[in-house]
């Protein structure tokens, strides 16, 4: 479930200040939460995507968003700093080969072998970047 803003978001959740400022134990728990609340507010205030999710069958893999671009499904893993490891999207992507995968992350836009890394300050611009 997401909130309408990613301040409201760190306001509910009732997280100090300094937690965000300088960062701790509670915050590295909540970071990725608040990098994909992000992500879902960029998709309601920079385009029409509807976006889903997606886990595996067994629960072992899940990926963060998934969307619909023209014809195809597009899975979007979040990503809340430079972590390059995308176990879940990887799986995704073996399971249903989708001509797009797109991860998003603090690192700069790069083309890998079977994905797209794109900075996460670039994600309300997804539908034009992968087109």
């Amino acid at each position: 479930m997401f909130m309408l803003d990613v301040g409201l978001l760190a306001a509910k959740s009732k997280l100090d200040a300094k937690s965000l400022l300088q960062g701790n134990s509670i915050f590295e728990e909540f970071k990725g939460a608040l990098t994909e609340q992000y992500v879902q507010q960029q998709f309601f205030s920079n385009q029409d995507v509807l976006p889903y999710y997606w886990s595996s069958s067994k629960g072992t893999a899940e990926v963060d968003f998934v969307f619909q671009h023209g014809m195809q499904i597009v899975p979007l893993e979040v990503k809340a700093e430079e972590n390059l490891k995308s176990r879940s999207l990887k799986s995704y992507v073996d399971k249903y080969n989708p001509e797009y995968a797109v991860r998003t992350s603090m690192s700069n836009y790069r083309k890998e072998g079977w994905f797209v890394n794109m900075p996460l300050y670039a994600v309300g611009f997804i539908e034009q970047i992968i087109s």
